[in-house]
């Protein structure tokens, strides 16, 4: 009994202890409230605010363009709407321009697939005959079960998606998403002074944080959407150059694969080369599809992110993927867009957050002594 009354008593000080170290200081606690009740809004109502988390996304890729105009004497409404106009002119080129093209190859894609597949199993059947050492036909035909219930529950999925409420969606997404990123642009200002009356008083840290947090994910937001639209471009003018067909429909998988990290173009790698061989067979021209393709990788990872990412991603790739795991996991779509961001968010309270010297603890330990 003694002992356990003991063991309880050291438990109780080393917490309090720990609990005097790190939240001491009221400046870290009003980050711990802040970083806490952001954590709940976003896991509760993250679908709910979808379209603002996808208008603050486009209102930080904006907002470079208005501060360029304002930097030439223009008044920021002027310049909100010059940016913004574009912005749309951009959308509506999106939406009745490349997206109809999309469209048609996936369409023309999903009508071939039923022939590629079947192509697909005569090869595995050829297998066992070729490499009798490493395959046979008991292994080939559960790949071939395997793949087949992949393609019906692709199926299932397709036909039990509702049509109408679909298209409803993506209408209200198409309204609510311009006419927010049109506010958040013009009352930038008066947004962040309402959002920094409801913050808590003693918020010196907190104000700091986000500064750095603001600019690198500003940062971020641009640099990832230029790289998109590099990959993207460069992907599909190289496909269309080799003749593989559904070049922009995989320029347009390549290039948004980058929105994750390493896990993207490990993912997007399979149709690539698929349709390469369902279109050449083994062979030269193959090859060359697939070298290029691994080329266009290799220099989106070593030059372009490296000169886009330099100042804001300053993270191991394990902590990257981990990020990617973590957030996806919580957030899905934008816990992933995210990931880097609020990855490099954790790293920055993590070296921030106040601690009480060895010397202050000691101090306050003798007072309470004393008092006692």
């Amino acid at each position: 009994m003694g002992a356990a009354i003991k063991i309880d008593l050291i438990m109780n000080g080393v917490l309090a202890r720990w609990y005097q170290k790190y939240f001491s200081d009221p400046d870290g606690v009003a980050l711990a409230v802040v970083l806490v009740l952001g954590f709940l809004i976003i896991y509760f109502m993250g679908d709910m605010l979808a379209p603002v988390l996808g208008a603050i996304v486009v209102a930080y890729l904006l907002e470079g363009l208005v501060l360029a105009l304002q930097h030439w004497k223009l008044p920021r409404l002027l310049a909100v709407m010059i940016v913004f106009l574009v912005f749309m002119a951009l959308l509506i080129f999106l939406l009745f321009g490349l997206l109809p093209l999309l469209s048609r190859q996936l369409g023309q894609l999903v009508q071939e697939l039923p022939a590629m597949i079947a192509r697909g199993q005569d090869t595995l059947l050829h297998l066992p005959e070729l490499y009798p050492t490493l395959v046979n036909e008991a292994q080939i035909k559960d790949v071939m079960l395997e793949i087949a219930g992949a393609v019906r529950d692709i199926g299932q999925n397709i036909v039990s998606f509702s049509l109408i409420t679909g298209i409803l969606t993506w209408v209200i997404y198409l309204v609510l998403v311009p006419v927010l990123v049109f506010f958040f642009l013009k009352d930038k200002g008066r947004i962040m002074r309402w959002v920094g009356a409801l913050l808590p008083s003693e918020r010196k840290l907190t104000t700091r944080i986000w500064h750095e947090m603001n600019v690198q994910v500003g940062k971020y937001v641009r640099g990832k959407f230029v790289e998109i639209l590099i990959v993207g471009v460069i992907s599909y003018v190289t496909f269309a150059i080799m003749g593989l067909n559904y070049a922009m429909l995989l320029g347009a998988l390549v290039g948004l694969s980058v929105i994750i990290p390493y896990v993207g173009a490990v993912v997007v790698t399979v149709p690539v080369l698929l349709i390469a061989f369902f279109q050449l067979g083994w062979g030269s021209e193959f090859a060359y599809i697939a070298i290029a393709y691994l080329v266009i990788q290799a220099l989106d990872g070593n030059v372009l992110v490296p000169l886009l990412f330099s100042e804001a991603v300053n993270l191991h790739p394990v902590a990257i993927i981990i990020a990617i795991l973590v957030f996806g996991g919580l957030w899905g779509f934008w816990g992933i867009f995210f990931a880097i961001p609020l990855a490099t968010l954790v790293a920055s309270v993590i070296t921030a957050w106040p601690r009480a010297s060895h010397s202050v603890l000691a101090a306050q330990e003798t007072e309470q002594a004393i008092s006692e």
